[in-house]
């Protein structure tokens, strides 16, 4: 009589904890691509105004509202997105880690990054320009930045470029910063700073600098900016479905405006996916 008793306990439990055991099998990993998961990892700049910034509100910018969008269309809500930080240096490794999802940071396709990871879009097509004070009347062309002080970060290339192929007299100077180089163009200590003209029309749009700045519209280079993937990664077919998405149903031009509009900035149309300009 006492050994039943111990066998029917003994069954009670096997019955809890095989119900246990199926409840927990349905639940997906908190990661899960498929957006059936709990949270949804992204990569982002944090400190490209316009582009991707992190403020006290939240973030903010071009490609947290692509990020934001794309993640909607996989499944998860803005609440459900958990944004890191992703510096140039780090982009590749996050995503072969796995640290991210996927990332949007202003990250140009190129042949030499697509060996090492896959990009979905391109969704912007942005190019090198020059940034100059809006009353200047004498920087119109590339040529016109010989003999001129142009700026920008330190360990870029952007003005290095310039100098080679089309202002071989311009006057170099390296600042730590973009914003440092804004604070130098706006004092006159610079005459033009360079880079990408999404991220210089995302400084200028800043409300401290609101008319104070204009882009010169030379487009130097292409820069296609995509959306990075783990190698193989099925995602990326999903966010080249969202994007396409995005654009047709206006908010893609919406968030252009957004962010870029106080800056006067003339962005190209919305690039066809896949099509990526050398």
């Amino acid at each position: 009589m006492k050994l039943r008793k111990v066998t029917a306990a003994s069954a009670v439990l096997l019955s809890l904890s095989v119900a246990a055991t199926a409840c927990g099998g349905d639940k997906k990993d908190d990661n899960s691509s498929s957006g059936s998961g709990k949270k949804i990892t992204i990569g982002i700049k944090f400190d490209q105004p316009g582009i991707g910034q992190k403020t006290p509100q939240g973030y903010a910018g071009f490609d947290v509202d692509v990020a934001t969008y794309v993640a909607k269309k996989l499944g998860y809500g803005a609440d459900k997105i958990e944004w890191k930080e992703s510096k140039s240096a780090d982009r590749e490794t996050m995503l072969k880690r796995g640290d991210v999802d996927f990332i949007a940071a202003s990250y140009s396709i190129t042949p030499e990054r697509e060996k090492l990871v896959d990009f979905a879009g391109p969704y912007l097509l942005a190019h090198q320009d020059v940034l100059i004070r809006a009353d200047d009347k004498t920087i119109k062309s590339p040529s016109d930045l010989n003999s001129k002080r142009l700026c920008s970060v330190t360990g870029s290339t952007s003005a290095q470029n310039v100098k080679d192929k089309l202002a071989p007299k311009a006057q170099l100077q390296e600042y730590p910063t973009y914003s440092a180089c804004l604070t130098g163009l706006q004092n006159k200590a610079i005459d033009a700073l360079t880079t990408d003209d999404s991220i210089l029309a995302g400084y200028a749009s800043q409300s401290q600098f609101k008319g104070k700045f204009k882009l010169g519209g030379f487009k130097m280079t292409n820069e296609n900016y995509g959306i990075g993937v783990k190698k193989g990664s099925d995602l990326k077919a999903k966010i080249n479905k969202a994007l396409e998405s995005m654009v047709s149903d206006g908010s893609w031009e919406a968030a252009v405006k957004k962010n870029f509009g106080p800056a006067n900035y003339k962005n190209e149309q919305a690039p066809k996916i896949g099509d990526v300009k050398s």
